[in-house]
């Protein structure tokens, strides 16, 4: 629980992240006499600071000594009992100083700022802000002081509430009704460029963590089939065991909704050590990951509050397969299929359809396993189902290519237990259908999400049929 106090609780501090070398810190700390009441890493960081106070005798300084002590990604707030003086830092974690007119904010998101001002500064890493009266920066390995750009969000606080909504992954979900139609308004130009400069690279790498790795797995498929392109993909936190690849002529295509994902930040910073290229697809203007890129594009989302992302996956999507369409020469086309999409996703995302979904909700609701099957493009968006059943509903999920199911896990399907099969009318349909009727063989409740019913279906959720090549 935050905040941690102080032994005297002249300060109190909160943190987000993780010290990785804590319990040699807490160790050391023990020898000096300072005893501790919970196993958090947090409270080592105030224990730490309490120590190095009794050198400084200046609580900056010590905030200063004991942040460059530390290992991992972290981001700390200390608040001064005595001056009500603010101090922050960060290293791999978030965090943004919002401006207002009497006050400031301090968040690890832009979201929560929305209701009290537009005017922001994102913090960098080893950067370190004291707030009184006013606010000062300083390099937190220097002492330098930094001055630094107010970036102006873009965004309206009306997108980051609720209306009307039960929840806000409702509201996401139906947002995407305007949100796709954002996400394809770019600047052709710039869209061309980049496709030149993936073109030219010798090694190019979609990477992202989590929702936005699916996105980038979706990718490789976009890129082959629409412009014959070999797309390599890991995810963040795996993707430094491929440095030994990357050259100057590499090209690092990122996704992150946030723009200050840790991961993807460090897979960013291996390919720039070796001076390649970087190009990122984010929602937020200023962010790390924007700032600290060869090429970005903002993928127009607005807010996304629900810790599932639905809006920001979708308009990913429609970004990546636009820049595959640039790459083969045909930016046109693929303007015109995403438009396209947007409306028939529109259409598709009325009432009924909810109703229908609470009623198939209620069906398997009480069943402990669920598994969904796709092929081609299908399979990443399988996989990134499960995320969603999972994260959300607190079922077991898995997501399978459609013929990887027979080879193991075909033997955990029971009497009634629920499937999604993932069929596109495209070139892997039939094989998808012969796979969702072995399983159905096992007893397997299907539930067919296709532009067409099908008998194999018990259950059948039409999605509209835009293709893509």
């Amino acid at each position: 629980a935050h905040p941690h106090f102080s032994q005297n609780e002249n300060f109190a501090l909160v943190q987000n992240g993780i010290v990785e070398n804590y319990q040699e810190l807490r160790g050391k700390l023990k020898t000096k006499g300072y005893s501790f009441h919970t196993e958090t890493d947090t409270e080592v960081i105030v224990r730490l600071i309490e120590e190095n106070l009794k050198q400084t005798h200046n609580l900056k300084e010590a905030i200063t000594k004991s942040f460059n002590e530390l290992k991992g990604r972290n981001a700390i707030v200390v608040i001064n009992k005595e001056n009500k003086t603010i101090y922050a830092a960060r290293n791999g974690s978030p965090l943004m100083l919002g401006i207002g007119d009497n006050d400031f904010i301090l968040a690890s998101d832009p979201s929560p700022l929305l209701k009290h001002t537009k005017q922001i500064i994102f913090l960098d890493d080893h950067e370190l802000v004291t707030l009184g009266d006013n606010y000062q920066i300083h390099n937190l390995t220097t002492n330098q002081q930094i001055q630094k750009e107010v970036q102006t969000l873009t965004w309206d606080v009306e997108q980051a509430q609720k209306g009307n909504y039960e929840h806000f992954m409702l509201k996401e979900i139906m947002e995407q009704k305007h949100t796709l139609a954002q996400a394809i308004i770019q600047d052709p130009e710039l869209i061309k460029n980049i496709a030149k400069e993936i073109n030219l690279a010798f090694g190019v790498y979609a990477v992202g963590c989590g929702t936005a790795g699916k996105v980038c797995l979706a990718g490789t498929y976009a890129f082959s089939e629409i412009a014959k392109k070999h797309i390599n993909f890991a995810f963040g936190s795996e993707f430094p065991n491929f440095h030994h690849f990357i050259q100057s002529r590499s090209l690092l295509l990122v996704v992150s909704q946030s723009g200050e994902t840790a991961d993807t930040l460090e897979a960013m910073q291996t390919v720039q050590e070796k001076n390649g290229k970087v190009v990122s697809l984010v929602n937020v203007m200023g962010s790390t990951i924007m700032r600290k890129s060869d090429y970005s594009l903002l993928i127009n989302a607005g807010p996304e509050i629900a810790v599932a992302s639905t809006k920001a996956t979708t308009s990913q999507l429609a970004l990546t397969i636009l820049l595959a369409y640039a790459c083969a020469g045909r930016y046109e086309d693929g303007l015109a299929l995403l438009k396209q999409t947007a409306q028939e996703v529109t259409l598709m995302l009325n009432n009924q359809l909810q109703e229908n979904l609470k009623k198939l909700a209620q069906q398997i609701k009480d069943r402990n396993d669920l598994y969904i099957i796709g092929r081609g493009a299908n399979y990443p968006m399988a996989l990134e189902a499960a995320i969603k059943i999972q994260e959300v509903s607190y079922i077991h999920a898995e997501g399978f290519a459609g013929g990887e199911l027979k080879h193991g896990p075909i033997a955990l399907i029971e009497q009634g237990t629920p499937c999604l099969a993932l069929i596109a009318n495209d070139e892997t349909k039939q094989d998808m259908l012969s796979n969702t009727i072995e399983i159905k063989s096992r007893g397997a409740y299907i539930i067919g999400v296709s532009p067409e019913n099908n008998e194999v279906f018990d259950y059948w959720i039409k999605v509209p049929d835009v293709g893509i090549a």
